[in-house]
């Protein structure tokens, strides 16, 4: 046999014991790590139903009834759709403190333009959320053209934002009752139907198309890759073609536009318009909640809309559950919390995989 034929026969078999090396230390705990690091929502869709479940058998057969499982839908549906917008920012390694803000803010102006203004109820819906679009796209360009932070951005258009929102409408708010009146189409969302033994209301129907919408950009188009790629290494990214401006740009673009949506549906939601309604301060807290619960990064690159869409529903559970059981309110926020740390925590020893 020639030193060369001996050469690549140590290098095989060493090889091949290095293999059985890294099989044997994985295991089935390591299995289970690479499995959750491939699937990201894996994670908040077990503790979803494992909390289903727990609240299921500690408060009876009511928490499986049709009526509190939809209540829990219609609950999220804000906190839902704001978690999509935020997952998009998110996943560019990015964080957005105004979607809540921007919400609150465009149904401000979809009630004045039609009330103040005698503006038709539809198109002051969609100049409402071409203002949100637009809103977007100023926080777009400072992160991306001028290179500040994703999080000092947005925390002064939060504050510019809910500024502009007291100051255009006065504190004034328009009672549902004049809305359900004279412009209906403000209300639309929050129209319900049957399906089955569940009430649904469309604004619930309008969470779960954007949802299943963007899950479906994000996995299999070009666009969807793109966000991954940049917040992953945007450097990177652009030495292989990626335009980081242009896809940055649409990022924060698509955000505003659904914060505008999210704003028509907490008009469908709560029926009244209120400059001061509390989304606009806790809008931003609750879409990160469901996001970090739901398994996206916090440094970008990974995770998936579904899981953020679970993470929201996970915070719904434990709302209900809890109020079900005549538990104090406290107990929400302190196991939500517990949630957090753990999510990241979970975040990190999945991340491992990839080191």
């Amino acid at each position: 046999m020639s030193n060369s034929d001996n050469y690549e026969s140590v290098v095989t078999s060493a090889s091949q014991d290095i293999a059985k090396f890294d099989d044997h230390r994985k295991g089935a705990l390591g299995h289970f790590q690479h499995m959750l690091h491939m699937t990201p929502s894996l994670v908040p869709l077990i503790v979803l139903v494992a909390s289903i479940i727990i609240f299921g058998i500690a408060i009876g057969s009511n928490f499986f009834s049709a009526y509190a499982l939809t209540l829990i839908l219609q609950q999220v549906q804000i906190v839902g759709v704001l978690a999509a917008a935020q997952s998009l920012v998110v996943l560019t390694a990015g964080i957005d403190l105004s979607v809540g803000a921007i919400a609150v803010f465009t149904s401000v102006l979809m009630g004045q333009f039609t009330f103040r203004y005698g503006i038709p109820a539809p198109i002051s819906i969609l100049l409402g959320v071409s203002i949100g679009t637009a809103i977007g796209a100023i926080s777009g360009w400072l992160v991306s053209r001028v290179k500040l932070p994703p999080f000092i951005v947005t925390l002064g258009m939060w504050q510019i934002v809910l500024a502009a929102n007291y100051l255009y409408s006065a504190n004034e708010t328009i009672r549902a009752q004049d809305i359900a009146t004279n412009a209906p189409s403000l209300q639309f969302l929050g129209n319900t139907f049957k399906l089955g033994g569940a009430t649904m209301t469309l604004g619930v129907v309008m969470m779960v198309v954007i949802v299943a919408a963007l899950a479906y950009y994000l996995r299999a188009t070009a666009w969807g890759r793109h966000v991954y790629a940049v917040g992953d290494d945007p450097e990177a990214a652009k030495l292989a073609g990626v335009n980081v401006h242009r896809t940055l740009m649409s990022v924060y673009m698509l955000v505003g536009l659904i914060c505008g949506l999210a704003g028509w549906a907490m008009i469908g939601r709560y029926g009244s318009i209120s400059p001061s309604a509390t989304t606009g301060m806790m809008g931003n807290i609750q879409s990160i909640t469901a996001v970090v619960i739901g398994g996206i990064s916090l440094f970008g690159g990974r995770g998936s809309i579904l899981g953020a869409f679970f993470g929201a529903l996970i915070v719904g559970v434990f709302e209900l559950g809890l109020r079900m059981a005549g538990a104090d309110a406290q107990w929400t926020y302190l196991l939500i919390g517990i949630l957090i740390i753990g999510a990241v925590s979970v975040d990190q020893w999945i991340r491992k995989v990839a080191m």
